[in-house]
């Protein structure tokens, strides 16, 4: 492994652009010191940030100094905080180790939204990926547990996923870097140790490629889910009919499809069924009477010819005027909390990347503005395109639940949409070097 495979993988994924800022997670392990060196190379911009979480004394203390001082040489900003693990996974109930990544991966995405970086990288490589396959397997898993670490997920990227851990130890030893030893990286009390140390080398001595062909195994299962959720959602959306706040479903017409278990889960899990209560549906699906089944949000009546779901959580009014007029800030806390204010000077005005705040052109504004539900035949211009895109497209490609559209809010102006609040303006409305005052709009939870 050298830096123009590292390079040849980003541009292959596009991962990111070298215009975009990265957050770098640093333990000070050998995969995290690579990734950064990599980055240092290759002269892309970055940042450092180290989580300690107080679990091994003084060693937790010096890997806080050591990637100190590594991102002094490298002269980057450097962020650090530490946690109380323990006592943060015996509040929760967690393991130490579920304790850790919650932590680190909150803390990463509060420093990444503070500072408008555009992702976070961590220093996942090929062999985590067949070692999490392999605890997911003995665990056991759906297919989703089974389609390895993703490379990109989010704000979240993997830049070192095309090597193994062999191809990182060269490197180091290649490039004379020093870095921290976590000891108790050896114990195989914990079950990825033990894969790691144990089943992996037996399966090794088995068949040499092991991990070369498991890696290949994995990336083919996750092609396949791919392929398989598109023919899910497509069927999916084909059969599930809205209507008002209900939606139903064509009995005869679910009976039809084979194997009707994997398409009935991914029909009704996103209401909150679970398995059992699923089974006992498609049990009752050929039978005359009517049935009523409920889970946490969600109500099922199985009728003589269809299934009908309703949300049992009463629905607050879907259009509410919230602005009529405008002059330099204004405030809103129903049915959500949106703060609005008025940009008299763009040349002062840093335009955030965050789909939490919506950076308007004022003058093409319509008033009063409109706060609404989204309704089936909605579209919009989604930034950074120059078509007509319908909501539930939008929703299909961000991998929206059905809970997720049911929160989705609009602003709306006159007849156009202008923000899926959260998440995406619309193209037409977008702030350019002709703006002359901008309308900003931020989230209450941001």
């Amino acid at each position: 492994m050298d830096l123009s495979d590292f390079i040849h993988f980003l541009e292959v994924q596009k991962l990111f652009s070298r215009q975009e800022r990265v957050l770098l997670a640093v333990s000070g392990g050998i995969d995290s010191t690579v990734m950064a060196h990599l980055f240092y190379k290759a002269k892309l911009q970055f940042f450092i940030a180290h989580c300690n979480f107080g679990l091994r004394g003084e060693e937790s203390d010096e890997d806080l100094e050591f990637v100190k001082t590594m991102s002094i040489y490298f002269n980057v900003p450097f962020f650090s905080e530490k946690f109380d693990t323990s006592g943060f996974a015996a509040q929760n109930g967690i393991s130490t180790q579920m304790a850790a990544r919650d932590l680190r991966y909150t803390w990463f995405e509060k420093i990444r939204r503070e500072n408008k970086f555009d992702y976070i990288a961590t220093a996942h490589h090929l062999d985590d990926q067949v070692e999490t396959f392999l605890i997911n397997l003995i665990r056991g898993t759906g297919i989703a547990g089974l389609h390895g670490i993703p490379v990109k997920n989010g704000k979240v990227i993997r830049p070192l996923m095309f090597a193994f851990r062999r191809d990182i130890e060269q490197y180091a030893a290649k490039n004379k870097l020093s870095y921290r030893t976590d000891q108790s990286n050896n114990e195989i009390k914990y079950l990825r140790n033990k894969i790691r140390h144990e089943i992996v080398p037996l399966m090794c001595g088995i068949n040499p490629e092991f991990t070369n062909v498991l890696t290949e195994s994995i990336r083919r299962i996750g092609d396949f889910e791919q392929i398989g959720n598109d023919v899910l959602d497509k069927w999916c959306k084909e059969i599930l009919k809205p209507d008002g706040q209900d939606y139903f479903i064509d009995i005869k017409q679910l009976l039809s499809v084979t194997p009707i278990e994997s398409y009935a889960w991914r029909l009704l899990s996103p209401f909150g069924f679970n398995e059992t209560q699923i089974i006992n549906i498609l049990d009752c699906l050929d039978k005359q009477y009517r049935t009523i089944f409920l889970s946490a949000d969600y109500q099922l009546v199985k009728e003589r010819k269809r299934l009908v779901i309703r949300w049992l959580t009463p629905k607050i009014p879907d259009q509410t005027r919230i602005i009529d007029s405008f002059v330099e800030k204004k405030m809103i806390s129903k049915p959500l909390k949106l703060v609005f204010s008025r940009i008299k000077d763009p040349k002062k005005f840093t335009i955030p990347v965050s789909g939490n705040i919506a950076s308007l052109d004022f003058s093409k504004l319509q008033f009063p503005l409109l706060l609404r539900k989204w309704r089936h035949g909605d579209s919009f211009y989604p930034l950074g395109m120059k078509k007509r895109k319908k909501l539930s497209d939008f929703f299909i490609d961000q991998k929206f639940s059905l809970r997720d559209k049911e929160q989705t809010w609009l602003v709306c102006s006159g007849n156009d949409i202008i923000w899926i609040v959260g998440h995406r303006i619309d193209h037409r409305f977008r702030v350019t070097s002709a703006t002359r005052e901008i309308l900003c709009i931020v989230t209450g939870d941001r």
